[in-house]
């Protein structure tokens, strides 16, 4: 009878080892960013913080939601603009920002499509070659009361060649 309970000690010990490495590198997940109602989908449980950024001549309030899976960060940053004039200012100086610190970036910057974003400012799409890849994805929605104001960022090379395009329209606008 000693036998058996070895064998299934040994069975029991091969099994836990197995399911601990069924654990997908990317979880996603659907994570609510900011108060205006976008849903983003993210590959593991985000860290969220809040931070003042310098746009232009003001210096904004931007929530950022974010986490690192597969060899790369994602992330989606929030900013809540009075009227689409501003949000326009502010948006160019976000993307003049973030090209400066990507200066040694190979890159590309192109109009965008996201499902219900605002036409003004309208949707960019920027990808970043070079040692660090960078995909971002700027856009805004007109909501009551303001312009919410959206950077999406993959930054580094995912191990999934999915994981890009995955975040990208795992974003959803209400």
């Amino acid at each position: 009878m000693l036998l058996p309970s070895r064998a299934g000690l040994a069975v029991a010990f091969v099994v836990a080892i197995a399911l601990s490495a069924c654990s997908p590198t990317f979880n996603w997940r659907e994570v609510p960013v900011g108060d205006a109602g976008l849903v983003a989908m993210l590959p593991c449980k985000p860290d969220r913080a809040t931070r003042a950024m310098p746009l232009g001549a003001a210096s904004v309030e931007v929530e950022v939601v974010g986490c690192e899976a597969g060899g790369a960060t994602f992330a989606v940053a929030h900013a809540r603009a009075a009227d689409a004039a501003q949000a326009e200012t502010w948006l160019t100086a976000w993307r003049m920002a973030t090209r400066a610190q990507l200066a040694d970036a190979q890159a590309a910057e192109t109009p965008a499509a996201v499902p219900r974003a605002a036409p003004r400012p309208a949707p960019v799409r920027f990808d970043g070659g070079g040692p660090a890849a960078a995909h971002l994805l700027w856009f805004a929605q007109t909501r009551a009361g303001g312009v919410s104001l959206y950077q999406a960022t993959v930054l580094g090379r995912p191990s999934s060649a999915e994981a890009v395009s995955t975040f990208d329209e795992g974003l959803r606008l209400p």
